[in-house]
């Protein structure tokens, strides 16, 4: 059996670190079992679905490194949808429904105050053919329910475990809207079946619903068909504890990208978030396959802290080779004549940075034009180091030759001999190691920032 995964979000929003993580377990299970991952678009919500949110979708993905080899959006799909509905209607497993939203609120409050759970309770089954012709007639048109069984489901969760739940406690699902439009149940079991989905990868807050799943797709696929497994993993929440929900705009992928948030650092955090395993900063995502497994995920939360995050990326991006950012600092603005220069500026700045734009600002100081703090006291002590510079061509060694001859010149050691150095040709009193600095800045820019 080839394994298919997928990944089914709404395109109503953009993705954010909780279900970027879904999408990253449903492609690290594909990729680490040699099946295959789905992207599936659930558009259905004609109101709220939008191309460009759906094309962000697909952006999101490609930035996270999560290519899919199959994708399918329930918009293009409605005729499967309808011959589903139709043959649940032949099956008398569906029944159509007159209450309003209001009456349904009102029946759940009446359920509540009683101390009995907000179940439907089947009311509709019990309407005659002349009093459903009455109600059509005063402007109703009914939505429609699946019947479920009243029986009691279990399947094997690979996160989970064994699960039951009576489907007895549950309301019958709405399949079908008055309006006409289908919720979320039936496209997404009709696309389970004919996309041939083997495992369904999401968060616990499905759990629920599988159960109501598990009788529909039985129903649609006969005796003899197969039912996808499950797995429920627990859901992200905050490092307080608090939900996600709360933070989901600076934490969508989107504003993570924006902040100089390098992909594979969201893959390194999230793939191991609620295991036992430590968190490692990876620059390739086969040692995230390699050490993937669903049965590592604990059943508590996980905790996201974006602190952890950002400490993760700095870790990241400062074990990257000039290799792997060349391309990127080039796109911005960080123009290196050759490898060897660029090689040099990378080693010398990644220490002091926390995102690759940050090189930025360090390569304007090499660059410049630069601001040289140059006080009044220290400007005897420049000239006198104006005429201490090394024999040029500049090498490794030239800062130590150069501190060293200003040194026994000026008397002066320490701070006094180093800042007034660094201040002059940077503008700045901390950064990069001043040996490094030097040869980058070059002997004409050095000459021009002594002399302020």
């Amino acid at each position: 059996m080839s394994i298919i995964t997928r990944f089914a979000p709404s395109p109503t929003g953009r993705l954010h670190v909780g279900n970027a993580r879904t999408a990253l377990f449903c492609a690290l299970f594909a990729k680490a079992n040699g099946g295959q991952f789905m992207l599936r678009l659930d558009d259905t919500d004609a109101e709220r679905s939008t191309e460009a949110f759906a094309q962000g979708i697909v952006d999101d993905l490609t930035w996270l490194g999560l290519p899919y080899d199959l994708t399918a959006k329930q918009s293009d799909r409605f005729e499967a949808y309808d011959a589903a509905f139709n043959k649940l209607k032949e099956m008398g497993l569906v029944y159509a429904c007159y209450e309003t939203p209001d009456e349904l609120d009102l029946k759940r409050k009446r359920q509540r105050a009683r101390g009995k759970p907000p179940v439907y309770d089947r009311a509709a089954l019990e309407l005659s053919d002349e009093e459903k012709t009455k109600l059509e007639a005063e402007g109703r048109s009914p939505h429609w329910r699946f019947k479920l069984s009243g029986n009691k489901v279990s399947w094997q969760d690979l996160v989970r475990g064994d699960q039951l739940v009576d489907t007895s406690s549950l309301s019958d699902p709405v399949l079908v809207r008055a309006d006409g439009t289908y919720l979320y149940t039936l496209p997404s079991v009709v696309d389970d079946l004919d996309f041939n989905i083997t495992h369904i990868i999401r968060g616990e807050d499905h759990v629920t619903n599988s159960a109501a799943q598990i009788e529909l797709i039985a129903a649609l696929a006969g005796e003899g068909g197969d039912i996808p497994v499950f797995a429920h993993h627990p859901l992200l929440v905050m490092a307080d504890g608090s939900a996600l929900s709360k933070r989901l705009g600076s934490l969508s992928l989107e504003s993570l990208r924006e902040d100089g948030i390098d992909p594979m650092s969201i893959n390194s955090l999230i793939a191991r978030l609620g295991t036992p395993d430590p968190v490692e900063a990876h620059t390739e995502m086969a040692p995230i396959v390699a050490g993937f497994g669903l049965t590592r995920l604990g059943r508590a939360p996980a905790r996201f802290d974006p602190a952890e995050l950002h400490r993760l990326n700095v870790k990241l991006l400062q074990s990257l080779p000039y290799e792997k950012v060349a391309d990127k600092l080039l796109s911005l603005g960080v123009n290196c004549d050759d490898k060897q220069t660029g090689t040099l500026f990378w080693e010398t700045v990644k220490g002091n940075i926390d995102k690759l734009e940050d090189a930025v600002a360090l390569w304007q100081i090499i660059q410049g034009p630069v601001e040289s703090l140059i006080d009044s006291e220290d400007r005897e002590y420049l000239d006198t180091a104006m005429d201490c510079l090394p024999v040029e061509p500049w090498d490794e060694t030239s800062w130590s030759q150069w501190t060293t001859e200003l040194k026994k010149s000026s008397g002066r050691k320490g701070k006094e001999l180093f800042m007034p150095l660094r201040k002059a040709l940077t503008g700045q009193a901390h950064g990069p190691e001043m040996q490094n600095l030097l040869l980058l800045i070059g002997p004409t820019h050095v000459k021009n920032r002594l002399k302020g």
